[in-house]
């Protein structure tokens, strides 16, 4: 499934699940816009190895996705410098874990304006300049908790079905322009946040990794496998094809069975 030479921009994208996304999209050939946070140094060493392994442009945008200004200016840019915007992956987000009683105001703010809001300054920075050119791929990376809820994340649970609603009006708006909209709903994927989880129910129940994983996925996970940033990919790259021209306004789940059950 070739991508040669369309412009993608990947939210989130300096580490984990939106690196993951980044670097198959480039391996399709796309040119990339990096996006997030994190060490200087550390981003760049990722923006060149992209460009020199795949021999594809990658462009780097430290825009706060949480503000609309912000997101506006870096895709602006993105146009003025590489001509056009193809492809759009929104994977920005955060978690908070509290009992609803006890959820900071101020927590619930972030995790929404993040993961919810920045979806939309995006979309709507974006569209105009897709529309124009009669094409567009726009793929929001919601979760399984897009679909089903779990305790003590009351806000992401709500942004993540807040994405799933969007996306469906995106499609619906969008798709007389050559236009899909659709949202990817992981279940527990291996990242460095994740890894977090697990060394912490590990140093806490006094069990080996091992144990601590196999713990973590039974609560949810039935085929006790992690996915990986890669299948993300893999299934970001089907939704920019030709094949998936017919696809738009709908959840794909990548989560194990989590929401079989």
């Amino acid at each position: 499934m070739s991508l040669t030479g369309k412009i993608a921009l990947v939210t989130g994208s300096t580490s984990g699940i939106g690196l993951g996304i980044a670097e198959r999209l480039a391996q399709a050939g796309a040119h990339i816009v990096l996006n997030g946070f994190g060490d200087a140094a550390e981003i760049e060493k990722t923006r060149e190895k992209i460009e020199t392994d795949y021999k594809v442009k990658c462009i780097y945008r430290n825009a706060d996705i949480s503000q609309f200004e912000s997101v506006s200016t870096m895709i602006d840019s993105v146009i003025t410098e590489l001509g056009r915007l193809d492809i759009l992956v929104n994977n920005a987000g955060i978690q908070f874990v509290s009992s609803i009683e006890d959820f900071p105001v101020e927590q619930w703010d972030k995790v929404i304006n993040i993961n919810l809001s920045g979806v939309f300054y995006c979309v709507k920075a974006a569209i105009p300049a897709m529309k124009k050119n009669n094409f567009g791929r726009i793929i929001n990376i919601a979760s399984a908790h897009g679909l089903v809820a779990s305790k003590q994340k009351i806000a992401y649970v709500a942004a993540k079905h807040g994405v799933v609603g969007l996306t469906k009006v995106v499609a619906l708006e969008a798709g007389t322009q050559n236009i899909t909209c659709n949202a990817i709903c992981p279940g527990w994927v291996l990242t460095p946040l994740v890894q977090k989880q697990i060394d912490a129910i590990a140093a806490k129940d006094n069990i080996s990794n091992e144990a601590a994983s196999a713990k973590l996925l039974s609560e949810k996970q039935p085929n006790l496998r992690f996915a990986t940033p890669e299948d993300i990919g893999e299934m970001v790259v089907y939704l920019c094809s030709d094949s998936a021209r017919n696809v738009t306004g709908t959840t794909l789940s990548i989560d194990g069975g989590w929401t079989a059950q």
